[in-house]
Formats: C-alpha cells, structure tokens, sequence
C-alpha cells in the first residue's frame, strides 16, 4: 500500500492566497504595535488556511509488474552468410538463459527480416512496431542481434527528435576477420544509341579485413544477351569508364560478373545486370520517285514529318524520252549523284523506298543489282508499285527480282476495293490491330496490280483477295511490296481514310529489325520477381503451337512453364521466380535474357559485419555494441541516466512499474478537531491579550 497527501481546497485558490498575503500583513502589524497575541493568532491563521486547503490521505493498493527486455532477432538473407544463424541462435539462448535469472524480468522476442519490393533490413520498422504493443513504461532494455546493416534507419536528425523506453544494444553478428568484394555499376544508362558507344562506370572495392595476399586486380566478366563471354583485368577500388557498342534495338542485357576470390564472404554481389534499350539516333531512308502523282507527295511529307528521320528524295521529273528542245545546260544545275548513292553510299542507308518507279535506263542495271546484295547484306527496300509494274518496264525484270516475293501478273485490277488484313496479317506485328472487326472500316483504294506470291507472307489483300502487302527476309535483310500506289488516298481521307501513318511506322520498324516485331520471338518482361513471358509466332496449318518454354533461374535450376494462348498467334504465360538475378528463356530456336530486380539484392550489396549504421540509434540511449564472437556479455542492472555498458556486460534499467488495483480517500484531519484548535487558540490569544 502507498500513501500520499492530496489537497483539495474548499474555495478558489487565488481567494485563499489572498487570505494568506493579508493574513500576513495583520500578524506583522500586531507584531509591529507589540500585541503579546500575535503568536496564537498566527498559529490559528496557519490551522485556518491549512484547513481551506482540506488535506486529506490518499491510499493506493499496487500490485508491482515486471521489466520487459526486448530482444529483436535478424533473420534477413545476409544472416545466411558463415555462421550467422549459429551464432544467432547460440546468443539467442544465453541472453534467455541470463534474462531469465533477475528477478521480475520478462523477454519479449521479435523477428525481422528483408522488407518488400527489395527494401533490405526492415529493422526500425520492427523496433517501433514491437514497441507500440508493449506498454513502454515496462521496457526495461532492448537488444538487437544484427550484423548491423540496416537499411530503414533515419537520419541522424531525424533519430535525435525520438525519445527512447530504455538502453538499446547490438550484438554483432559476423567474424572481425570477414571480407567481401563487391561489383558497382555507379554510372548506367537506360538507353542507348545503336552502332554508337555508350560509356558505364564500373567500379570493384574490397570491405572489411582484406587478406594481404589480394593482389590490386580483379578478373572483370562482361556477357551481352547471355553471349561469349569476354574478360578484362580492372583495378580494385578505382571507378573504370567502360565505352559499350549497342548492336541491335530493342533491349539488350549486359551481364557484368566478377569470379569469387577466395575467403570471400559471398558472391552474391559479384554480379550486375544492366538493361539497356537500344534505339536508333536517325533513320537514313532513300525515297527513289519514278514520276510525279499524288502520293509522291504524301510519302515525302510522312517521311520529313518525323524529326528522326534523314530522308534523301531521288526523283525523275522529266523522263529522258521527253523532247521539246530546251537547252541541256538549262534542264539542272547539277548532276544528282547516283552512283555514289547507289554504290558507294547505299550501305549507309537504312531503308530504301521505290516509288512507281520503272526501269528508264537512268539507273543502270548495276545499280539495281548492288541494290539486291544490299538487301542480302541486312538492308531493306519498300516498293510501292504502280501501273507500271505490271507493265515490260517493271522492276520485276531486273536485278531486283531475286529478292521481291512477288510477281506481277502484267493484269492491272482498276476497280475499287477494300484493303483487308488477311489471317496471316493477323498475327504479324506489322498488321495485327490495325483492323478492328472481321470486315475493315477503312477508305477504299481503286486500283492495284495482280500479284502473285512467291515467298514470304502476305499480310494485305485486296481486289478478289490478291496479295496486297507482301513482306519477306531475303538473306540478312527484309522486303516488303506494297501492290498499290494509292496509300496516299488514306492519308488524304477519302472514303474515311485509313492507318496509313500507322502501317508505315510498323513497317519501318520491322525492316528495321525492331524485337518488339519479329514474327518469330520470345519475350518477357518483369516487375519484381513476377515475369511476363511472351511468345509470338505465324505458325501455320503444318506447324505446331508452343508449348513449353525453359526457364533457366540464376542458380542453374530449370524449369518447363506452359503457355496459353491469348489471341491468334500470341502465347502468354506467367512466371514468379525465387530470386533476383539473370534468367534465361529458351524454347526451340528462340532465346531472352532478362534480369529480375537487382542481381545483387539490396541485403547482399554490403555484407560485413558493421557497428556505423546503428550507432546513431544506439549511443544516445548510452547503450552498447558487442560482437557476439567474443561471447555473450554479462547482464547487470543499472540507474535511469548512467553508462548501461561496458567490457564485457551490458545493462537494463529496473523501471518498477506497477498497476493500482485499489484507491482510498480520507481526511487528514477531521474537521471539527481543526476548527476546535482554531476556537481555542484564538479565545487563548484574546485573554493573554486582555490581561494585558
């Protein structure tokens, strides 16, 4: 039971210190005149005003309540390097054992571990939370087994404005003589320019107690889209500019490694993954114009409508057989330079467009020959075919026809028609989307010339279902013959026009190797560790649907996922992988490379053992950090205020709390006996007064 003395007084306290003060000034003045009474008057003033102030006793029945320590436990993938676990583990249960053996103190265990979305330690995130269920009152210490990295802590202006229950503790996990190398990417774009270097900033640096052997060195393995490996010797703890070539668009997957040394810690964060988008600087396209019509025009204005494109415009505005007698000095002013666009040049190129263009004699056949082994070496030629394509003049009897996948059949359709994506068109990336319903919306075209198909895929149809758009790979490169000159008439909007600008971008990017339109591709993307694996393929009638696709994770595992199809001629499938890291797709011929997360989680980027990260937290609260290879430190009781630390031991602070089960009131004094001293004393001053 505990006792204290309250006060509660039965009129306001301002009027009772009023009493007080004057009280004060009439026992002086009675002093001061020599009245004998002055004595008793002020005893009974003194009994009077303790009386206004009712002092009553009040009683409390405590039951005592117990000290908690707080033990939070790191159980994140750093703890599974060495013998972290072990050594966890083995102070885990002296700490109970030793905690157990004071009187009136109870543990309370928390674990934490590695936060979502690659976080790291979440270990203030825990400390807080734990403290919050617990009444703080009670917390007597709290002791964190950690190997000190933590990656949730707040700043060092942040920590001083908190206030802490009790003393906080680390015991560090990990051996003094532990040493890791890690792999830094400090400087890595998102994107690149293809054929052009990019440079990355790569840097290796030793932590902790670095052998004496490590030479200054480290063997550097770089790997792009899971290819040959290439090695380099690079400097430990020096940044290295590495200038990198882009060889194709679309991503590309840069894999740095550095081999473990030996003694090494882990190698967890000996690895980088870089993914890089490479994309074009300018598409240099050669637009060839047979003769002047209306869609001579529009394709010059779509080409020079897009600020990324170099376009050169080689076109014949007087044909040689036109004779009217002007001057041969007044037809140019220079000389157009064919042959060292169509010689020397043309590999410069990235697309080639002919344009109703016809065989005149102006480029000579050699010309038009280099123009097929141009394609054969990876370039790309888009011709658009008018009337004269059907006729003796075509550019089907030249060099060209090696490499188109079409022939004329010298019929010309001059009827109007739809242009139609046909089943084929369907699930090529060139054409799929572009037609909304089984029957096109589109504007009509009036004339095509008869094709007929010889290779490669016919994507467009139009009068009596003749191939309209043909596309095929021709050696290392791509053609695609577009059997009308009235494209132009959607770009215009006639009849409701149509995706005109929207076909040529498509096919832009497919004779320009694009990945995201290849008919023939494997794909995947990733957020976290959720992977989105795409298929895309024509198939065929003959050809059988995939079926499986191989994963291959970072730690050499396999695994066979089935796919689904979604739509004609696309596969999906989804795929949680276990870890971060580079994972290898693979089904029949087809081949990716894609990186989940980081290669080297965010818990494994730095991995010695340290004391920097929670001294901040720790010191204010005048705790300590030991290591637990020099065993499990001593436990001793201390005052709120003092050093809860030292060699060997460490301290908690016995907070003494308790929970009152019982209150009880009475008065100090009884009323009636303070107001019988105050009669008494007063009647004793005023008879000594009197004899007086």
């Amino acid at each position: 039971m505990t006792q204290t003395i309250l006060f509660d007084p039965l009129l306001p306290l301002p009027l009772i210190l009023f009493g007080i003060v004057t009280s004060v000034f009439v026992v002086g003045f009675s002093y001061w005149r020599g009245l004998f009474g002055w004595p008793l008057r002020s005893f009974a003033l003194t009994v009077l005003f303790l009386t206004l102030l009712n002092p009553a006793l009040q009683s409390e029945d405590r039951d005592a309540m117990s000290d908690i320590v707080l033990i939070l436990q790191d159980k994140s993938s750093s703890q599974s390097l060495s013998d972290r676990e072990a050594q966890n583990a083995s102070a885990l249960a002296a700490l109970r054992q030793k905690f157990a053996a004071l009187p009136n103190t109870d543990i309370h265990e928390v674990s934490f571990g590695d936060g979502e979305a690659d976080s790291g330690t979440t270990l203030f995130g825990a400390l807080t939370a734990a403290l919050a269920e617990i009444p703080q009152a009670r917390v007597a210490g709290i002791v964190i087994l950690s190997d000190g990295q933590a990656h949730d802590i707040p700043t060092e202006d942040a920590l001083n404005e908190l206030t802490w229950p009790a003393p906080i503790h680390t015991l560090l996990s990990g051996r003094k003589g532990d040493w890791d190398r890690r792999l830094v990417l400090s400087k890595a774009p998102g994107f690149g320019i293809i054929g052009e270097p990019v440079m990355l900033t790569v840097l290796v640096e030793d932590q902790g107690a670095v052998p004496p052997d490590v030479g200054p060195n480290a063997p550097l393995l770089i790997s792009i889209d899971g290819g040959p490996t290439q090695s380099f010797e690079v400097p430990i703890g020096q940044e290295l500019d590495l200038p990198l070539t882009l060889a194709h668009g679309g991503l590309n997957v840069v894999q740095f490694v550095v081999p473990m040394a030996d003694t090494e810690l882990t190698d967890r964060n000996n690895t980088a993954v870089l993914q890089i988008n490479g994309v074009r600087d300018r598409l240099r396209v050669l637009l060839v114009s047979g003769e002047p019509h209306p869609g001579e025009r529009t394709w010059r204005n779509l080409l020079k409508s897009d600020s990324s494109v170099d376009l050169v415009h080689f076109t014949i505005l007087r044909p040689p057989e036109k004779q009217d007698g002007v001057p041969v000095s007044e037809l140019s002013l220079i000389a157009f330079p064919t042959r060292e666009l169509f010689l020397e040049k043309i590999d410069d190129f990235d697309l080639i467009i002919f344009d109703r263009y016809k065989r005149r004699g102006i480029l000579p056949a050699s010309y038009l020959e280099n123009v097929a082994n141009y394609v054969r070496r990876g370039g790309a030629v888009l011709l658009a075919a008018g009337p004269d394509f059907a006729s003796v003049e075509s550019l089907y009897f030249s060099a060209l026809s090696e490499i188109l996948p079409a022939e004329p059949t010298a019929r010309l359709l001059d009827e109007e028609f739809r242009p139609k994506v046909t089943e084929t068109g369907q699930k090529h990336p060139v054409t799929e989307g572009l037609q909304a319903g089984p029957e096109p919306e589109w504007g009509r075209w009036l004339r095509m010339v008869e094709l007929e198909a010889k290779s490669g895929h016919t994507v467009m149809s139009g009068k009596n279902g003749a191939p309209l758009l043909q596309l095929d790979r021709v050696g290392e490169g791509r053609v695609a013959l577009l059997a009308s000159d009235h494209a132009w008439l959607w770009h215009r909007g006639f009849d409701g026009g149509g995706p005109q600008l929207e076909l040529l971008r498509r096919l832009a990017h497919w004779m320009m190797k694009e990945p995201e339109l290849e008919e023939e591709a494997l794909s995947a993307s990733a957020v976290g560790l959720e992977m989105k694996i795409i298929r895309r393929t024509l198939g065929g009638d003959d050809a059988p649907a995939p079926d499986l696709v191989t994963i291959t994770a970072p730690d050499g595992s396999q695994v066979e996922v089935p796919l689904v199809q979604s739509r004609p001629g696309l596969f999906e499938t989804t795929y949680f992988g276990t870890e971060f890291g580079l994972y290898r797709l693979s089904q029949g011929a087809l081949s990716f490379v894609i990186g989940m997360g980081p290669a080297a989680p965010r818990e494994f980027v730095e991995t010695v053992a340290t004391s920097r990260v929670l001294a901040p937290l720790i010191v204010p609260t005048k705790g300590g950090i030991l290591n637990m290879e020099d065993g499990t430190p001593d436990v001793r009781t201390v005052r709120s205020g003092r050093n809860a630390s030292g060699a060997g031991w460490i301290g908690i602070v016995p907070r003494g709390a308790f929970v009152t089960t019982g209150i009880s009131v009475s008065p100090l004094v009884p009323a009636w006996i303070l107001l019988l001293l105050i009669s008494m004393v007063s009647i004793a001053a005023w008879l000594r007064e009197g004899r007086r």
